[in-house]
């Protein structure tokens, strides 16, 4: 099968995924905006060819040029699961005749307030939301419904320039920080424990699902420097009274109308019970939680997303050993790494439990935490037991740090 990939490289997990279209038999024909030599040698080696453009996000022009590209040629699946480039992959389907997510599909998954509006009239309960262009409106919005309010981009991904606002002066702060975003999604906050599904669908049917939480939840984590976020991969969602999300979520898919490939939805579980629909978007979740997943079920989801595509199945094993939890360290200071303490302890004591240590190296500059859930590095644990999986990642949290200068 030929299977054309768009941004086969970026971003970095993308490798992967192209690595699995290899393995699993599909002949890969990239498009990019990154010099072909510059690619990764793995990514090289498991494409058949590359089309490098000016800009992937310039959709217009990617779609001429692969057109042109392609002549009479037609792969039989186009794909893109790099948030931004979801829409252009179906633009392509559509245009070369491609069988897969329409672009309608796809708008259902990327605008906002549109994803709330389909899957609300499937019954399913969403946070009060208004689409806004102007400041007006936002402002009249939270005269309607009152504080604390989330505003956050209508086809952004994950948290980036997502906020909470308690009051109408943070309010203000906020709209004044957000004036590169042309169009906003203003919603009601929801009180709960925040968690996620994902899943891996075939023509719509979940044949692989997984239940993280987040600790604490991301407007928390995105807003406070010292915290080192944990997202956990929960072994039996079920048991852990988590199956009012996992009803939701299917019957989300449902509603957007998924295809075939990879899903990550963001919900709530209020106190009372109840379960709150957060977002959903149809491609892989970031934060290394693909990885997170595959040390959760010793499974390679890379390489199973690309079976789903290719043949239309799923070949894994569904065993369930682990709860695993990755916990993300911020350096503190500014500059350049220069020390880790407390990891030599921590893995000493828990070394059975310690399934990756992907820390920046001595020396390496601190990246930008509120530009990146990635921060300076990582750690994975995992446990059979739930609570005892969560209680070493909190022990990695609050023992291990790193320094910079």
């Amino acid at each position: 099968m030929d299977v054309l990939f768009l941004s086969p490289a970026y971003p970095p997990e993308m490798v992967q995924f192209t690595r699995g279209l290899g393995e699993v038999g599909a002949r890969v024909w990239g498009v990019g905006d990154a010099p072909e030599e510059s690619l990764p040698a793995i990514v090289r080696a498991n494409l058949a060819g590359y089309l490098r453009v000016p800009a992937i996000l310039d959709e217009d022009d990617v779609l001429e040029r692969v057109v042109a590209w392609l002549g009479p040629r037609r792969p039989q699946r186009i794909e893109g699961l790099w948030e931004v480039v979801t829409h252009l992959a179906a633009r392509l389907r559509e245009r070369l005749g491609v069988p897969g997510m329409s672009t309608d599909a796809v708008l259902g998954f990327r605008d906002k307030v549109v994803m709330k509006e389909r899957v609300a009239a499937a019954g399913i309960r969403i946070p009060r939301t208004r689409r806004a262009t102007r400041v007006a409106e936002v402002l009249a919005f939270a005269r309607e419904i009152g504080f604390p309010l989330v505003v956050k981009p209508i086809a952004g991904a994950g948290s980036a320039d997502t906020w909470r606002v308690d009051n109408a002066a943070e309010l203000a702060s906020v709209l004044d920080r957000m004036r590169h975003v042309a169009e906003v999604s203003v919603e009601e906050f929801v009180s709960g424990q925040e968690y996620t599904y994902e899943t891996l669908c075939v023509d719509g049917r979940p044949l692989f699902s997984s239940v993280s939480m987040y600790v604490p939840n991301t407007l928390v984590a995105r807003q406070n420097e010292w915290i080192s976020p944990i997202i956990l991969a929960i072994r039996d969602p079920e048991a852990a009274g988590l199956g009012v999300g996992t009803v939701m979520g299917v019957e989300a898919l449902r509603a957007l109308g998924m295809g075939t490939g990879l899903t990550h939805m963001e919900w709530f579980l209020r106190p009372d019970g109840a379960a709150v629909f957060g977002e959903v978007a149809c491609r892989p979740p970031g934060a290394n939680m693909v990885d997170l997943m595959n040390y959760a079920n010793d499974l390679d989801l890379y390489a199973e997303w690309a079976r789903a595509v290719v043949h239309g199945r799923f070949d894994g094993r569904l065993t369930r050993p682990w709860n695993a939890a990755i916990i993300f360290k911020r350096a503190r200071g500014q500059g350049r790494i220069t020390r880790v303490t407390g990891l030599d302890r921590f893995v000493a004591r828990h070394r059975a439990a310690v399934a990756r240590v992907d820390l920046l190296p001595i020396g390496a500059m601190r990246r930008n935490w509120k530009q990146t859930f990635l921060s300076d590095g990582n750690l994975v644990v995992r446990h059979p037991d739930r609570q005892v999986c969560l209680e070493l990642a909190m022990e990695a949290a609050s023992t291990i740090s790193m320094w910079a200068e």
